[in-house]
């Protein structure tokens, strides 16, 4: 037995230093792992629950966001996607759908609200839309509805109502009419690749329909002290905040004094986005300078998306992509805001293809003559102030 601890006792006392030594190890590297890369923002200290961090080298997010302009279902338009069994708008949207889900982001105008068929369709002047044009929506990857509108209050509280309850099955956000106070006071947003987007809507009237009374959060006026503080709490929640605004006069393809001085406006209150609808024809794009030194982007009117109105720029609107991007050093934070690209759209009156949504560029092969000249003339006309500078 003896003899035999002599062979045994060298082999235990091996097993136990190497034991020690791969545990002396696996702590080294498990304490190392917790020690923050310099290349990573590391948490300083906390206040409540919200955490203040800070960056040991410059870090940039992007975002990709597109926008389009009216959609303005008139009877003619869901005549033609009515189907067996409901209305089909997807096939009008498809041509262009590529241009919507290819962005992070998208929004679109529903100027005519979609109360559906169970309280009547109805045409202009008191319009009244089916459900299937926010699923249409939905599956061309629109994110979200602003609904202030002239036409928002045209069939009353009741269709205001339904419309909201499909966009909430659906799982669509919208945003400038809501259900109740507590629906109004929630701010819309959306997040991606950690920045945090919110979202505001206001119309100039509702084509002299009052609000009923006491029902003020129906939909969204422009009224400029309020407009100040809903941005204020935007920005205490959001990284970059977009405004809808429907505004200016119809068929006009310029902005007038008070688009402008409410651009301004918005600017200095702190707005990064203006988006613009209701004139029905396309009005340019513009950087504004804000009082903090940065600029926010506004394009005064998209023109009609969707609509039954021909001629004379009304059956030309367009999609325009922005790229964002927040950059975060050790000491500031910053954001910018270009233009990606922006395509202008044609609606089709070609039988065959009616109502369809295609790029201008293409509208030669679906009966608009001089297409070409005119896809330039409205890519001009769009960028004209970006180019010049100002």
């Amino acid at each position: 037995m003896k003899n035999n601890w002599r062979f045994i006792l060298p082999v235990l006392i091996f097993l136990l230093l190497g034991s020690a030594l791969l545990s002396y190890i696996f702590y080294q590297q498990s304490a190392s792992s917790t020690v923050p890369s310099s290349n990573e923002p590391q948490i300083v200290h906390t206040h409540g629950a919200k955490s203040v961090v800070s960056f040991d080298r410059t870090v940039t997010t992007e975002v990709t966001l597109s926008a389009v302009g009216d959609l303005l279902i008139h009877d003619s338009v869901y005549h033609t996607a009515e189907t067996a069994d409901g209305y089909d708008f997807k096939p009008m949207i498809n041509p262009v759908k590529q241009y919507l889900m290819e962005t992070d982001i998208s929004i679109a105008n529903q100027e005519t609200i979609i109360g559906g068929t169970e309280i009547g369709l109805s045409n202009y002047p008191s319009f009244n839309s089916p459900f299937e044009v926010a699923d249409a929506l939905l599956d061309a990857g629109i994110d979200i509805v602003s609904i202030a509108n002239n036409h928002t209050l045209d069939r009353g509280e009741r269709a205001i109502m339904n419309a909201i309850g499909h966009y909430e099955k659906i799982g669509m956000q919208y945003t400038g009419g809501y259900k109740d106070e507590e629906d109004r006071d929630t701010l819309r947003t959306i997040t991606k690749n950690g920045l945090v987007f919110s979202f505001l809507s206001y119309t100039y009237g509702t084509n002299g329909i009052p609000i009923p009374q006491g029902k003020d959060y129906l939909v969204n006026l422009i009224d400029r002290e309020r407009i100040e503080g809903d941005i204020a709490h935007a920005r205490e929640h959001s990284d970059i905040v977009i405004v809808s605004m429907h505004w200016g006069v119809e068929y006009v393809l310029y902005p007038n004094q008070e688009q402008e001085s409410l651009a301004q406006f918005l600017a200095d209150a702190g707005a990064d986005i203006v988006i613009g609808h209701h004139p029905h024809v396309l009005q340019p794009m513009q950087f504004i300078e804000k009082k903090d030194g940065g600029k926010m982007f506004v394009v005064y009117s998209l023109g009609n998306f969707l609509s039954a109105q021909v001629g004379n720029y009304k059956d030309i609107g367009g999609i325009v992509q922005l790229r964002i991007a927040k950059t975060i050093d050790k000491d500031s934070s910053s954001v910018n805001i270009e233009v990606d690209q922006f395509i202008p759209t044609y609606v089709s009156q070609l039988r065959s293809a009616k109502y369809h949504i295609v790029t201008l560029s293409d509208a030669g092969d679906y009966g608009f003559s001089n297409a070409a000249a005119k896809n330039n003339e409205m890519m001009d006309h769009m960028f004209q102030w970006i180019n010049d500078g100002q």
